[in-house]
């Protein structure tokens, strides 16, 4: 078996999705994170291809060494991004053509079905309580939203974000009651000293976990918070490779792991990562905000991990791009079930994007303080 063909889609919502075509008619789809990005994306991938064409796709490891290092400078996410894509294709290409779920080649089924969480939230705390209420009631055990301050959307002032944030984590706890599960996505919006006063402050309501409590370019900075508040944290989706997880795993200072299988180099990155979770007792809770194939992959990569906490799923299969796929992975109350057929368990009709005007995904992101100035959306 020979690739023939590597193909890049950009959808109108800017998800980046990839096709990799071989010899025997089997192909593989893949997808890449940071949408705000695709159209660099799709040129990276496009860079791949004296590598790809022609090559055995069953050779994954090798081929994923080669687009990584093959550049000899470090690319950076747009580059781990672009491997992430072709790398989860290449999954799916093997499990077909071995007629298996992509779960049996990772060593096979560890549970069998793996709990999610919703996107939550409301413009007031009585409409996040409702929210966090109706999706209770469909079966999700978990409640997520992300931290703002209360005021517009366009702001972001850090000290009345806190205040506002505990009074909404005390609001669900109180209104579910102890069976729901919080959690409380800080978005790398509040600097140590902020974050450690919100951490603290919602100790006594037992989050789930914290999510990117402070800025993710300096993972130092989690030393102090990790020494000074007992909420596990949870870090990891913006970083774009094992080297970057190094540190937080090595001195664990996270409890879950966020990591992006179509930003940190796809399921063979990923493979190693939780592995090396697991020798620190780090449970994954894999970043998931995309599409239906990062939904397959990281539904995948849980069934056959041994310390699973979560899995994101703001959109339930066939919720979404159903045009563009037909077959997505079965669900039901609040869980990802495991696929029975080859591959990821999706289908992918190209057909759906071809007249797609490829154009980059909205306007940079981003709120501003009371001051003006800038911060992280």
């Amino acid at each position: 078996m020979k690739i023939t063909d590597v193909q890049s889609f950009v959808t109108s919502s800017g998800h980046f999705f990839v096709k990799v075509e071989t010899d025997t008619g089997i192909y593989g789809v893949g997808e890449g994170g940071i949408r705000r990005r695709a159209i660099a994306l799709a040129e990276v991938v496009r860079s791949f291809d004296p590598i790809l064409i022609g090559a055995n796709p069953f050779q994954i490891e090798h081929l994923w060494q080669v687009m990584f290092r093959g550049g000899f400078f470090p690319g950076g996410v747009v580059q781990s991004a672009a491997v992430s894509a072709v790398d989860i294709a290449l999954w799916d290409i093997k499990g077909k053509a071995l007629n298996v779920p992509v779960y049996e080649l990772l060593g096979g089924r560890t549970r069998d079905k793996v709990a999610c969480y919703p996107h939550n939230g409301g413009s007031s705390i009585d409409k996040l309580v409702e929210s966090c209420q109706k999706t209770y009631q469909e079966g999700w055990k978990f409640a997520r939203w992300g931290l703002a301050d209360g005021s517009d959307k366009e702001s972001f002032e850090p000290r009345r974000a806190v205040k506002y944030g505990i009074e909404q984590v005390k609001a669900v706890r109180e209104a579910l009651g102890d069976d729901i599960n919080i959690l409380v996505d800080v978005h790398t919006r509040l600097d140590p000293v902020d974050s450690l006063d919100f951490c603290k402050s919602v100790e006594q309501y037992n989050p789930f976990f914290i999510e990117d409590p402070i800025r993710s370019e300096n993972p130092a900075s989690l030393r102090r918070l990790r020494q000074q508040t007992s909420v596990p944290i949870a870090v990891g989706e913006q970083y774009d490779s094992k080297w970057t997880f190094r540190e937080v795993i090595e001195e664990d200072l996270l409890d879950y792991c966020r990591v992006d299988l179509c930003i940190a180099g796809g399921l063979t990155e990923a493979r190693k990562i939780a592995g090396w979770c697991e020798t620190h007792y780090i449970h994954l809770a894999p970043h998931n905000p995309l599409g239906p194939v990062s939904t397959a992959a990281c539904l995948h990569l849980c069934l056959a991990s041994s310390l699973v906490g979560v899995q994101e799923l703001p959109r339930a299969p066939m919720s979404s791009l159903t045009d563009v796929f037909p077959v997505q992975v079965p669900y039901e109350s609040g869980h990802l079930l495991p696929p029975e057929s080859p591959g990821l368990g999706i289908e992918f009709n190209e057909e759906a994007l071809k007249n797609v005007t490829t154009q980059e995904y909205g306007p940079p992101s981003g709120y501003q303080r009371d001051d003006g100035s800038y911060t992280n959306w």
